[in-house]
């Protein structure tokens, strides 16, 4: 298997550049997910890593060799798109061989049969893809793509079309199925939550460029900017402005009028910042002191494993808290005190939007 590399690559369409200098490798055997909002050059990567389009500039390499100006079929590449871009005229069993039968490929039957098996697709082979189900529409496509043994598999979206059901099936057995092959693969989701239950690492990619590449755990933890930090999570990370002060070694902030304690810091404080907090780190009390702010509770949100609190605190600002439904949760309009960690609190640059400190998270004090 070979390893896939980008190397400063861009792309140009009229005033639009959905590319603007990515750089990123994927091993063999390594799901790295291709994260964004839409807009942001996700599909335009994996055309341009196919060969549907050619880059203005860098390069593209799979085990080592540029593969710009190589036909998509010599690539060594395998595609499933989110539309599933079957052949309407041919049955399952000759969509998946279509590829293997182009190239000459020997064991066509005994191939397409054996990852019929995996993909649980076997006895619908005959059918043709209008007598499918959207999931095995989605399991076709992407025996076609695997059963070649690509050295490099890129995934458009497959889950896309797919009801939430099966969509939680496949996040549970692609990883193992994708890393089986060991191909490197890229897989492109709009869903933070398919990234971070499919992938190795998530390549975050925001208007054209790479904002962060991290595993799923230090992305959510550890957000590279305030515009990754609000892509991640359900209720969104929580926000204030605040200009932070040192004491002792030690960072404060006030927040709503409330002096936070935000954890040691490394020197001097920091100028104006955005102060990042996440839902689930939040603590809700009938009870004052030190290190609460005060708040009112808007609204409560049921949501099964978790109850929604929207708050507004005494400035005015709205936060959301996420509690364990059998926390003690007050009700609409009720009076609160809201408390974090400080190390809970994460720090970016006001101006920039980056993150501010080493640690990424600051150090209880």
């Amino acid at each position: 298997m070979a390893r896939l590399e980008i190397k400063s690559v861009s792309k140009t369409f009229g005033a639009a550049r959905p590319a603007d200098g990515l750089s990123l490798a994927v091993e063999p055997g390594e799901i790295v997910a291709v994260f964004g909002p839409s807009g942001s050059g996700k599909t335009v990567l994996l055309r341009m890593i196919a060969g549907m389009f050619e880059p203005d500039d860098g390069d593209i390499l799979v085990g080592g060799r540029s593969v710009i100006g190589a036909p998509p079929e010599r690539r060594g590449i395998g595609m499933a798109f989110q539309n599933f871009a079957l052949f309407p005229h041919m049955t399952a069993r000759d969509n998946i061989a279509s590829g293997l039968r182009a190239k000459g490929g020997s064991d066509v039957a005994g191939r397409v049969a054996a990852i019929s098996r995996l993909l649980k697709i076997e006895h619908v082979l005959g059918h043709a893809p209008r007598e499918l189900s959207n999931g095995q529409k989605q399991r076709t496509a992407l025996a076609r793509a695997l059963v070649g043994n690509p050295d490099v598999l890129l995934l458009d979206d497959p889950l896309r079309n797919v009801d939430a059901k099966l969509r939680y099936e496949m996040r549970l057995e692609l990883p193992n199925l994708l890393r089986r092959g060991a191909a490197a693969v890229l897989y492109v989701t709009q869903d933070y939550r398919e990234a971070m239950a499919i992938a190795d690492r998530i390549a975050v990619l925001i208007d054209g460029r790479l904002a962060q590449v991290a595993t799923p755990a230090d992305i959510y933890a550890q957000p590279a900017s305030v515009a990754v930090a609000r892509l991640f999570g359900d209720p969104t990370i929580n926000l204030a402005e605040v200009t932070p002060v040192a004491e002792h070694g030690a960072l404060s902030a006030v927040i709503a009028g409330a002096k936070m304690r935000l954890g040691a810091g490394d020197g001097a404080a920091p100028g104006p910042c955005w102060l990042g907090v996440r839902p689930e780190d939040l603590a809700i009390s009938s009870v004052s002191g030190e290190d609460a702010i005060p708040a009112r509770i808007l609204a409560i949100t049921p949501m099964h494993e978790k109850a929604v609190l929207l708050l507004r605190l005494s400035d005015g600002t709205e936060w959301l808290a996420a509690l364990p439904p059998d926390a003690p949760l007050g009700a609409a309009d009720d009076a609160v005190f809201v408390r974090f960690a400080p190390e809970a609190a994460m720090l970016f640059d006001r101006a920039t939007g980056l993150r501010i400190g080493p640690s990424h998270r600051l150090k209880a004090a």
